[in-house]
């Protein structure tokens, strides 16, 4: 029986951009790394561990389509994991055998191969973020999953990726990096600020990793933020909420407090990689500095259609 393709979470348009949200998957990570020094009794309230002490996390990737553009933002985990580490990160994937992975079957949904698209935009290189760039053929050997694809990542990011330090070598995977270099598919960014496309930028924000970005859209019509590992779900929106995987935990708070007040001001749409349940949703200020209300998606819109 053929596997079904993987349908969109959420799809929306901001002007002449189509966006549609995919999980490709969901693996589980320890809950005390996920909120770093915010004690267990108060982020347990927030999502419940399992027997391990493990949280499930979702792996929310975009297709952006705009004009005869077709990108792909991050690519999830792969297929390329040992049944060890499987088991080790809880993760659950849809795919049609080794060679048919999460990523096909996303694009299958919207009618499209992986030879289609013609950008992939990473805000970084950990394992559940690039893995999926990468994927094993028949012959063992490994391949770009996006075979007509420019790469595109910061230089710094890519510079540390190659040759990471001690602490973070187990998210930085030779197999999901060298042969996107070794086929020549390879964009590097050294700019603080890309604009890819008209309205479409990756901003360099640090703080979980030393070059992490952000993809934001901004448009007449609306635009997005698109907060990678800084803000990984809804409830990382508070700003002493951060992982225990950030390398300069400081910079990203000082990053998301900066970044909410412009986003929120823009009356931007949130999208969250990491959250299993609420992939985006709108944000309002509070009375309280630097606290923010979650809008869903559907009530936003019914708001909007009564003003």
């Amino acid at each position: 029986m053929p596997v079904q393709p993987i349908q969109p979470k959420l799809k929306f348009h901001f002007g002449a951009y189509k966006i549609s949200v995919f999980n490709l998957g969901f693996l589980a990570l320890d809950g005390g790394a996920m909120f770093g020094v915010v004690p267990r009794i108060l982020w347990s309230k927030l999502t419940e561990p399992d027997e391990q002490n493990r949280i499930q996390l979702a792996t929310n990737c975009l297709l952006i389509e705009y004009e005869q553009e077709k990108i792909f933002v991050e690519a999830g985990m792969g297929t390329k994991f040992s049944e060890k580490l499987q088991k080790i990160y809880g993760i659950q994937q849809q795919c049609g055998g080794p060679y048919e992975t999460p990523v096909d079957l996303a694009l299958a949904s919207a009618g499209l191969k992986s030879g289609d698209i013609t950008q992939v935009l990473f805000t970084h290189l950990h394992f559940d973020h690039a893995g999926g760039a990468t994927r094993l053929l028949p012959d063992g050997s490994v391949a770009p999953t996006f075979e007509n694809a420019r790469y595109v990542i910061h230089k710094g990011e890519w510079d540390y990726g190659i040759c990471p330090h001690e602490r973070c070598k187990a998210s930085y995977l030779k197999e999901n990096l060298e042969p996107i270099l070794s086929a020549g598919q390879l964009q590097l960014l050294e700019q603080s600020e890309t604009e890819i496309l008209p309205g479409l930028k990756l901003q360099v924000t640090g703080g979980h990793t030393p070059y992490h970005q952000i993809l934001t859209l901004d448009t007449p019509e609306g635009g997005f933020v698109y907060w990678g590992d800084l803000i990984p779900t809804r409830h990382h929106v508070r700003i002493p909420y951060v992982m225990g995987y950030d390398e300069y935990p400081i910079e990203t708070m000082d990053a998301k407090r900066r970044l909410l007040k412009h986003a929120v001001g823009r009356n931007w749409l949130h999208l969250f990689e990491h959250d299993p349940e609420v992939p985006a949703c709108y944000l309002q200020p509070t009375e309280q500095e630097d606290v923010y209300k979650a809008i869903p998606v559907e009530e936003s819109q019914k708001l909007a259609s009564q003003v």
